[in-house]
């Protein structure tokens, strides 16, 4: 082994400590300064004692030095024998050689600091704040919603990690969302699934962690390793509750399992399925959800109500002036439309849908009803159906499974789409009737050959294997055609529609469909109110679940006269009679006018109400 000189070993030395950056450059320019000053000090001592005299010898010396190393238009004034004047311009030359090289030193230094800090890389102070993992178009919604939410807190703040360029992200934010009010969006870039990155949005003193699925063919096995990065992460106190969507209905198990009990995992697919199912049974629902889902409308609230200690859930349902409830919440379960005589115990939660916490108010004394203005009539049944599933997708086949759960036997359902025909994978179903016909919705003349006045519903599907944007056109272009000839036909069906982006929903109102299901803002909507109160899991569930109080949109005659002069108070009481929750109805004339198309839910109650036959009551039933 060769030696290795002394010269190499210094060499080395520096060349280490060079590379530690810019402390380490400044450091060594600082010492070269000093040296230089305490060179020519040395100098003009000896070769210059006159002038060194004259300037206060050794301090004088080494402050004039100073002063000619950083600024040389010191050395203007100077006077003295010539080896003085040599000894200052040396000091001058080297100080303007040591000063350019420290400034851009530092430059370099700042500009890579700033750089460094616009990658987002820095670990953010936080407490209470909302984290976000992912990114994809449903981080608008997210915000936007989390920014409603947050107007009545003094200070908030909404942490996104993602694996995008920090700048991007904020100036996507700031383009899509606007104005953020009072709460501050940090964005850092990051690899959610590496537990290093995850402390830069400070996990650990989060009000609430939300995953965000990826636009990847993938994205389910991404939020399952996003929550098992979770779950390897060490948490020095609570855990905060962990909310995400998975879009695949196999994987949920997987997805549970490794989010643990901290984590509410929702089914994207499963929901987006029950609301266009739903939304064909009954025109208007998702309009409905998104109102209870979207903080700019109403939302549900839990509160304990000591008053209403000993009163049943029915004469609860009069007691507020401000606000409607819906269930209650006892020993960490929910009832939704309990039976009407459930007495309301001393530690229960009332369930509320108001506009605001902050609104909800008990009334003086119930709100007088009208008793002339309640309907008598019988509820109606509806007989069997034809139903036209327009598309397929990779959700059709669970939709035709749910709604054979739903419809009267001897119900129909023809596919009309360009592939070949699944029909026979239906064979054991116990109400509808599948048949099939191929066709390609966005031929006119093929879309006429269907008959379609002679099916009642119309269900139009996204096509599977296309790019969202160019799906939703396909869409539009067969909904188009629907239109006109529904028109041409006298209005003999509804259509409800599925579309991609909501973007796209504003484009889609010239063609007049009844309801349009935007499943992957909805699925945001509802990550959004999870994360801001975990029990309302419950409450969404529950009011999902075929075998519970769902929300239904009933014809008005039902409940009031046509044209009888009453309110809401007495909507609430005609809905009570029957076993049911009113929380709001639904204007015929405002059906396509955004943004409510028709839907006002929690009224006022004393305010009077007339409703004609065309219009509907919103209600919590079991059937």
């Amino acid at each position: 082994m060769a030696r290795v000189s002394r010269r190499e070993r210094v060499r080395y030395w520096f060349d280490n400590t060079m590379a530690k950056g810019t402390p380490a450059l400044i450091g060594w320019l600082g010492l070269a300064s000093g040296a230089l000053i305490l060179v020519v000090t040395v100098l003009a001592v000896l070769l210059a004692p006159g002038d060194t005299a004259r300037n206060g010898s050794w301090p004088g010396v080494v402050w004039r030095s100073l002063l000619r190393t950083l600024d040389p238009g010191t050395m203007g004034d100077d006077e003295g024998t010539a080896p003085f004047l040599g000894l200052m311009l040396l000091a001058t030359i080297g100080g303007i050689f040591i000063v350019s090289a420290l400034i851009g030193v530092l430059t370099t230094g700042l500009e890579g600091k700033i750089a460094q800090l616009r990658k987002g890389r820095s670990r953010i102070v936080e407490r209470d704040h909302t984290v976000v993992l992912g990114w994809s178009d449903q981080v608008f919604t997210v915000v936007a919603e989390l920014v409603e939410a947050n107007q009545s807190r003094r200070r908030s703040c909404v942490a996104i990690l993602a694996d995008r360029d920090k700048i991007d992200m904020d100036e996507a934010i700031r383009a899509t969302v606007g104005d953020l009010g009072r709460t501050r969006v940090v964005c850092r870039r990051g690899d959610p699934l590496k537990v290093a990155d995850l402390e830069l949005v400070s996990p650990g003193t989060a009000r609430s962690i939300m995953v965000l699925s990826p636009p990847v063919a993938d994205a389910d096995n991404h939020v399952i390793k996003v929550l098992l990065s979770l779950g390897a992460r060490e948490w020095d106190d609570a855990r905060p509750h962990v909310v995400a969507a998975v879009h695949d209905s196999a994987n949920l198990p997987a997805a549970r399992l490794a989010g643990g009990p901290a984590a509410h995992v929702i089914d994207a697919d499963d929901i987006a399925i029950q609301l266009i199912v739903q939304s064909h049974r009954q025109s208007g629902l998702s309009t409905v959800c998104t109102d209870l889902l979207n903080y700019r409308g109403h939302e549900f609230y839990m509160r304990p109500e000591p008053a209403l200690t000993g009163m049943t859930y029915g004469q609860a349902l009069s007691a507020y002036e401000l606000g409607v409830p819906v269930g209650l919440r006892r020993a960490g379960t929910v009832a939704v439309n309990p039976p009407a005589d459930t007495v309301i115990a001393a530690d229960d939660e009332i369930i509320l849908l108001a506009e605001d916490d902050l609104l909800i108010r008990l009334a003086e004394t119930p709100a007088p009803f009208a008793e002339d203005a309640i309907s008598t009539a019988a509820p109606r049944f509806q007989g069997p159906e034809r139903t036209l599933l327009v598309g397929w997708n990779g959700r059709a086949a669970k939709i035709i499974r749910l709604l054979d759960a739903f419809v009267e036997p001897g119900s129909e359902l023809v596919i009309a789409a360009r592939q070949d025909d699944p029909s026979a994978a239906f064979g054991g179903l116990d109400n509808i009737k599948v048949g099939f016909v191929r066709c390609d919705p966005t031929d006119r003349t093929q879309l006429e050959a269907l008959d379609v006045g002679s099916y009642q519903k119309i269900i139009v599907l996204g096509d599977e294997g296309q790019d969202p944007q160019h799906a939703d056109a396909r869409t539009l272009v067969t909904l188009l055609h629907l239109r006109d000839m529904e028109e041409s036909l006298g209005d003999p069906f509804s259509i409800v529609s599925e579309i991609n982006d909501d973007a796209n929903r504003e484009v889609a109102q010239v063609t007049k469909a009844d309801d349009f299901v935007v499943s992957d803002k909805l699925i945001s909507l509802m990550l959004t109110q999870l994360s801001e109160n975990r029990h309302l899991h419950d409450v969404f569930t529950d009011l999902l679940d075929p075998a519970g109080s769902e929300l239904y949109l009933k014809p008005a005659s039902d409940y009031l006269r046509p044209g009888a002069v009453a309110d809401f108070a007495t909507v609430i009481e005609s809905a009570r009679r029957r076993g049911e929750t009113a929380l709001g109805y639904r204007l015929h004339e405002q059906f396509h006018d955004p943004p409510a198309y028709g839907v006002v839910l929690n009224p006022a109650k004393r305010a009077p109400l007339t409703l004609t036959a065309e219009d509907y009551v919103i209600v919590l039933a079991e059937d």
